[in-house]
C-alpha cells in the first residue's frame, strides 16, 4: 500500500514548524498559524495543478503537431476504472428506487442503463473495441 508520509517533504516540515510555533506561542496565534499553513498548502496545490495543466497542454500540442490523436486519458488505475466504480456506487440507490416504484422491470431498465453508460465510456476510452466497417468497399 502506497501511503503518503508528509514528514520528509517541505510541506511536512512546514507543518512540523507550525505545530512547534503553536506550542511556543499559545492559543492566541492559532488562526494566524493555520492561515499561514493553509496558504502554503494552497500554493502547493496550485503549483501541482499548473504543472499538470501545462503538461497536458504540451501533450496536446505535440499530438496536434504530429497530426495524431491526443494520448488516451486513461493513464492510471483510477482514471481507467473510476467511472465504473462511481456508476456501481450510484447503482445501489438507483436500483432501490427502481425496485420500489417500478418493480423488476424498472430494475432491469436501470441496470441496462448502467451497463450502457459503462459500455459507451469503455468505447470512448478504447475506440478499438468496436470493429469498424469500411464503407468504401460496400461491405456492411
Amino acid at each position: 500500500m502506497n501511503t503518503f508520509d508528509p514528514r520528509g517533504t517541505d510541506l511536512g516540515k512546514d507543518l512540523d514548524a507550525t505545530v512547534r510555533a503553536r506550542r511556543e506561542l499559545g492559543d492566541d496565534y492559532d488562526s494566524v498559524l493555520v492561515d499561514s499553513f493553509l496558504e502554503k498548502v494552497g500554493q502547493r496545490i496550485d503549483d501541482a495543478v499548473d504543472r499538470r495543466v501545462r503538461r497536458r497542454l504540451a501533450e496536446q500540442d505535440m499530438a496536434a503537431a504530429r497530426g495524431t490523436r491526443r494520448p488516451k486519458p486513461a493513464d492510471s488505475w483510477a482514471e481507467r476504472h473510476g467511472f465504473a466504480l462511481i456508476t456501481l456506487v450510484l447503482a445501489i440507490p438507483l436500483s432501490a428506487i427502481a425496485a420500489t416504484f417500478a418493480g423488476l422491470s424498472g430494475t432491469v431498465v436501470t441496470w441496462l442503463g448502467i451497463v450502457g453508460v459503462n459500455a459507451v465510456q469503455a468505447v470512448r476510452l478504447n475506440p478499438g473495441l468496436l470493429p469498424r466497417h469500411d464503407r468504401s468497399t460496400g461491405d456492411d
